[in-house]
């Protein structure tokens, strides 16, 4: 592992403590993001849910209402995107060359937590260098069951049952907190992730577009669709009474 990260030179800026953010380049952000890892008696019929907007924004400037945020790394494993969006969608990429050279050489799929740790191990290597990216990698594995990881471009490595990561976090988190058991059904906790992405772009300016909706499971994950929040965010406010401070001519 020590030669493969030792490969990737680092950058060519020697002085870390005058870099500030008046040299940053106006990188597109891609937030948020939220993961949450539920299991339905027996546990192996659970996994996790990854759910994401499709907002991409330069400053104030919206870049894009079409970003996946959501990185299949492989057939087993998927990685979120918030932050800088190339940060993320290339050091995923390299995460996933990593992952594909650990199953020729050891004849195995890798762990979730031996993946997460490489991607951790790298980006500290960059630390205090302009990276910007806060990432999920979530998979189901027999040995570890449902598995879900956050980390940072500081080289923050967290094991948990429910991550938000970006911009909208908070709003997502008000949704999340209030309603998240880890005995949900399937279609309970994909409909708490799709809500709780909707709480996240009705409330944040850096926040919307579309909602990307998968579930992790052992034997892969499986996409729940790339939906427009709109008519979500209609169907939501007539059918369960919910954003009662917005008002159409229907009300």
């Amino acid at each position: 592992m020590d030669t493969l990260v030792a490969r990737y030179s680092r950058p060519a800026y020697q002085q870390n403590e005058t870099f500030t953010e008046d040299d940053q380049q106006d990188l597109c952000d891609s937030v948020p993001s939220l993961s949450l890892k539920f299991a339905v008696p027996p546990v192996a019929h659970g996994g996790i849910i990854v759910a994401t907007d499709s907002r991409a924004t330069a400053g104030n400037w919206i870049a894009s209402q079409t970003v996946k945020k959501v990185i299949e790394i492989n057939s087993c494993l998927l990685g979120t995107m918030a932050g800088g969006a190339a940060d993320c969608q290339y050091w995923l990429a390299w995460l996933g060359m990593q992952c594909r050279l650990h199953e020729l050489r050891h004849k195995r799929r890798i762990s979730v937590a031996a993946a997460s740790k490489i991607l951790a191990n790298l980006v500290y290597q960059y630390k205090g260098m302009g990276l910007s990216m806060g990432t999920m990698c979530a998979g189901v594995t027999k040995e570890e069951g449902p598995a879900l990881y956050y980390i940072d471009s500081d080289g923050t490595r967290l094991a948990g049952n429910l991550f938000c990561v970006g911009s909208g976090q908070t709003f997502a988190y008000g949704v999340l907190d209030a309603e998240y058991k880890y005995d949900l059904s399937d279609e309970d906790a994909l409909e708490l992730g799709r809500r709780s992405i909707l709480a996240a772009t009705h409330r944040d300016a850096y926040s919307g577009g579309f909602i990307n909706l998968y579930h992790v499971k052992e034997d892969g994950w499986v996409k729940h669709g790339f939906n427009d929040t709109n008519p979500i965010f209609w169907k939501t406010k007539l059918e369960k009474g919910e954003f009662t401070n917005v008002t159409s001519a229907l009300d």
